[in-house]
């Protein structure tokens, strides 16, 4: 559980946060659209739900989602049925459920620690996810829910703390990935990213078409966005062209990562 207690930590007090703007959620804030295609802020919700619900043993509800375009794959209908199924329940319903789900995964975290590596429960039908994975993944996909939600009411927070801190570390994480994968970046070729508020995190890409973490004095490009323009863009809520982003050096390459910052299903 040393290994795996500050991922709990972490989760436990996304939950919390999540929790607690959702109460502070009008009425007539509930249908406001998302970013997310398709979902509302009550779908944004019973999606909180239906993941925690089933992560503490209630069983997924294989409903009729009927013609839904925005969703594309499995995953998509998976969580999809969540939420139909949750459509008639108000706030207080699902909070209660996210509340009670929640107060037994953790019980069960604490009292009965699992292994990091051992496979994980399979929370959207298909991942094969470990308990690490799942466990980091949690407070990562809880908080940018919230964020979801907190600009379709337009009440921006939470940008900052150790949840915030996490997510972004993971997104920065994919940095190589995108420079290496998604760019036509040539061998000597450098990116920094810098994100208000953090580390910069720089990529150099090898012969090998590679790019990975390195010390970089003068990098080919650098990228410097706030906090909320990354999270929009590596979340893949928004494109590049509707945020705030300063390139410096190799403008066309600069341009080619940012478009593909979005790293999220």
């Amino acid at each position: 559980m040393t290994d795996l207690r500050p991922l709990v930590d972490l989760w436990w007090n996304a939950v919390a946060d999540f929790s607690a703007y959702v109460r502070e959620i009008e009425p007539s804030e509930w249908h406001e659209p998302t970013d997310l295609p398709g979902w509302d802020v009550a779908a944004v919700v019973a999606h909180i739900a239906h993941l925690e619900g089933v992560l503490a043993g209630t069983p997924h509800e294989p409903v009729d989602i009927g013609e839904a375009a925005h969703v594309a794959n499995p995953m998509g209908t998976y969580t999809e049925q969540g939420v139909v199924a949750r459509r008639e329940r108000t706030r207080e319903e699902l909070l209660e459920e996210i509340a009670l789900a929640t107060a037994t995964r953790h019980s069960e975290l604490l009292l009965a620690p699992p292994d990091p590596t051992a496979p994980a429960p399979d929370v959207f039908g298909l991942m094969g996810w470990d308990n690490r994975t799942l466990l980091s993944n949690r407070p990562f996909d809880i908080w940018m829910h919230e964020q979801d939600v907190r600009r379709a009411t337009g009440r921006p927070g939470g940008l900052a703390g150790p949840v915030a801190e996490h997510v972004i570390r993971v997104f920065q994480r994919s940095l190589g990935y995108v420079v290496g994968k998604r760019t036509d970046a040539a061998p000597g070729d450098s990116v920094r990213l810098v994100v208000e508020g953090c580390a910069p995190v720089t990529v150099l890409v090898g012969d090998d078409g590679r790019a990975k973490p390195a010390e970089v004095a003068e990098p080919t490009t650098t990228i410097s966005l706030d906090r909320e323009a990354f999270i929009v863009l590596a979340g893949g809520r928004r494109s590049a062209e509707e945020v705030a982003v300063a390139i410096e050096g190799n403008e066309d390459l600069g341009r080619q990562v940012a478009a593909g910052l979005a790293v999220t299903p």
